[in-house]
């Protein structure tokens, strides 16, 4: 089965940190952009960062830039998102999945995850004093 496996979720307080871990599973991904995604209680879901396949270009939505750091290692299969000073806002479901249409966050950018596949089951992030 193609999907990601998502890992390295847990309840924090505000201000603390955690790092997501994303591995494929039965796919290589080192040739598609791989973008993190997470759904809050009772909230679409959200665009949070993406990167390049080749790790070069990334881009992040606005309320995370500066807090979260995506990155990839491709001889490892597999894709991270630190975060830092977290905000109770940012208490979510969080997934990541793969462009299979191309290695750019251009359609991430421009809000268009239609491309966006091997969706795994999440991991859950909880932020809370």
């Amino acid at each position: 089965q193609l999907m990601f496996v998502e890992s390295g979720g847990d309840s924090v307080q505000p201000g603390g940190s955690l790092r997501l871990s994303c591995a494929a599973s039965g796919f290589a991904l080192e040739y598609f952009a791989i973008a993190w995604f997470r759904r809050g209680p009772g909230k679409e879901r959200e665009g949070v960062a993406c990167i390049s396949s080749s790790g070069v270009s990334t881009d992040y939505e606005n309320s995370v830039q500066g807090r979260f750091t995506i990155s990839r290692d491709n001889s490892k299969n597999t894709a991270y998102l630190q975060m830092n000073n977290l905000r109770s806002e940012d208490t979510a479901v969080y997934y990541c999945a793969a462009d299979v249409a191309e290695s750019r966050c251009r359609s991430f950018i421009m809000g268009d995850y239609s491309p966006y596949e091997y969706w795994g089951q999440g991991t859950r992030v909880t932020v809370s004093s």
